[in-house]
């Protein structure tokens, strides 16, 4: 018999980035009572990269009481890239609580998010956040979320949901934007009384999805997921059902559940609630766990597949083990081993050549996940994002395509669209709106925006918004250039010197400043031809007896902007890597010999493992 387990509500809180989900989440801590002072703010972005950036890169648990009724909540992420932690958020609720700024409205990642809620059927509530913005548009906002509802689910009933404006940063909400309570307790209200409760089956034994993975250096590996039937105790006698239908006998040592932001010990656990085990050595996200006396599988997580993929390998420079604790190949194996367990999104397969390829949703969730092992330590290569491809039945080449939005000032939408027209993007709509600017879209191949949004970034001065989302997989649109310039490959190793960098300016864009370590087949700077040209930034003067008034000419060299991880990834073509140390971003040819290089290059052959 189907049940309600009316003590218990499951939400996440959708939005795109930076529309204030996090801060929310403070606001309602504080006002449900869990709220420490020690806690500071964004109490969910918990990772030092997260608490840098002002993004959430994994979705997090939490949970609060409001009236004699449990809240766990689910912040997710906002950036498309990490759609897998969307995903898998969204499989432990029954109701999301959409949040749009007032100003901005409904961007890409919102339909994003939102589709894969409703596509559910999550019963949803709309909080149109930061009303207090001089150039709030909360009216028009709403009207825009209702039709991105409509597209997404014609039902007229969609124009009945619950609708809040707030003010997250000082926890206060309304349902006028002029009229607010200053405090979020109608939110919390109507959370308990339209988002439905969980419902189970009180003739089922216990089965629990598995959602999520977690480590404790006391209690091992810990499972997190909802409770979908039934309930368990301590030392209970479970099994644990592996993809493939293959049973594992398990013992739980612990039962734990959210208790705000983090989770206290408990002896039993309800159907519906959100739950931790511990105690589980071998378990992936998308396994039952269940009574071992009636083992009964419950449908697997599925996630969309990887669009994007990259090459890593241990780092093969000269200075290879200076700045890194962690350099061999195994050690970065299984650092990609773990990070696949805990990421639903992310593929990783091993090579021949002892070189790993890593597939995920772009370039900037692997980017972090790069970053967050130089943190750790580790000394690697990796290669430029490649997009991966499919194929029909008919055998015809099939590539990911995304829409693009572009907002910006007028007057470098000329710019804009010439770039893109070279990168196979095709405009479908323009619409010019106050202030000059103007909103444009685009279809364009996934591949033609890597690399792009930095110099987007630079062609519209800084004042341009690029959002993307995918919109499926469509035929090849053919090939285009992915950079029109060279690079500026280093033929020694020594350390860059003032004099040397001072005559190769004109040359182009220079990367090294003086004193740097430099090595055969290093990128030094991005030529401002479309060839690569090799050169010497060792070089010293020559020293004579002679001096005469005027000879000595004094160095002066243009100031560089150090290259982000990010940008480097960006910016390498197909035969080169970024070196990625915890000191150092630095870029190089996958063959740093120039003379084999050259022999390669004359013969018109490509070494095997630089096509990965």
């Amino acid at each position: 018999m189907i049940t309600k387990n009316e003590n218990i509500r499951n939400i996440a809180i959708i939005a795109h980035v930076d529309h204030g989900k996090t801060t929310l989440v403070d606001g309602l801590f504080k006002q449900s009572g869990v709220f420490r002072k020690d806690m500071g703010d964004r109490v969910m972005d918990s990772g030092a990269i997260e608490r840098e950036r002002g993004i959430t890169i994994n979705a997090k648990n939490c949970a609060i009481h409001w009236k004699g009724v449990k809240i766990n909540i689910i912040d997710t992420p906002g950036h498309a890239d990490f759609g897998g932690e969307v995903e898998r958020g969204l499989s432990m609720v029954d109701g999301v609580v959409l949040l749009v700024d007032a100003a901005e409205g409904p961007l890409p990642q919102t339909r994003f998010v939102l589709e894969k809620a409703l596509a559910k059927k999550l019963a949803p509530i709309i909080v149109i956040n930061k009303v207090d913005r001089q150039d709030a548009r909360a009216a028009e906002v709403l009207d825009e979320v209702f039709d991105l509802l409509l597209e997404l689910n014609p039902d007229e009933r969609m124009l009945e949901v619950p609708v809040f404006y707030a003010i997250g940063r000082d926890g206060s909400c309304g349902t006028a934007p002029d009229k607010l309570d200053g405090n979020l307790h109608a939110l919390l209200d109507k959370i308990v009384e339209y988002i439905p409760a969980p419902e189970y089956d009180d003739g089922e034994p216990f089965q629990m999805l598995v959602s999520d993975l977690s480590y404790s250096d006391f209690l091992g590996r810990l499972a997190i997921g909802k409770v979908i039937n039934g309930s368990a105790n301590t030392n209970d006698a479970l099994v644990c059902i592996e993809d493939g239908g293959v049973h594992r006998p398990l013992r739980v040592t612990r039962l734990q559940s959210y208790d705000g932001p983090t989770f206290h010990d408990t002896n039993s656990v309800e159907p519906g609630d959100i739950i931790v085990l511990a105690g589980l050595d071998n378990v992936s996200i998308g396994d039952t766990i269940c009574n071992r006396d009636f083992p009964k599988a419950l449908p697997r997580i599925t996630v969309d597949e990887p669009t994007v993929s990259m090459l890593f390998a241990k780092n093969i420079s000269p200075l290879a083990g200076k700045e890194g604790k962690i350099v061999t190949s195994a050690k970065i194996w299984e650092r990609l081993q773990r990070e696949a367990l805990r990421n639903v999104s992310i593929r990783v397969e091993k090579n021949p050549d002892d070189t790993f390829t890593v597939k995920g949703r772009g370039e900037f969730q692997m980017a972090i996940i790069i970053e967050q092992m130089r943190r750790e330590g580790f000394e690697l290569c990796v290669g430029r994002p490649r997009i991966i491809f499919h194929f029909d039945e008919a055998g015809h080449k099939l590539e990911p395509v995304e829409y693009l939005q572009i907002d910006c000032p007028e007057e470098y939408s000329g710019t804009v669209m010439d770039k893109l027209s070279r990168r196979k993007g095709q405009m479908r709509d323009i619409t010019y709106t106050v202030g000059n600017r103007v909103k444009m879209k685009f279809e364009i191949p996934a591949r033609g925006l890597i690399g792009y949004r930095d110099e987007f970034l630079t062609d519209t001065r800084g004042f341009g918004i690029m959002n993307s989302w995918l919109k499926g997989y469509e035929p090849y649109k053919g090939d285009f250039p992915d950079r029109f310039s060279g690079s500026l490959v280093c033929d020694r190793a020594g350390e860059a010197v003032a004099y040397a960098l001072w005559q190769l300016e004109d040359r182009g864009r220079l990367f090294v400043v003086p004193g740097d370590p430099v090595y055969e087949g290093q990128i030094v700077g991005e030529r401002n031809r479309d060839i690569d040209l090799l050169l010497n930034p060792t070089r010293t003067k020559k020293l004579t007896n002679l001096r005469a008034s005027g000879k000595d000419e004094a160095v002066t060299l243009t100031p560089i902007l150090p290259m982000s991880l990010e940008q480097a990834i960006q910016f390498i073509k197909d035969d080169e890597l970024v070196e990625v140390t915890p000191r150092s971003v630095r870029m190089c040819k996958k063959i740093l010999d120039g003379q084999q290089r050259k022999i390669f290059e004359n013969r018109g052959e490509i070494p095997q493992y630089l096509l990965k």
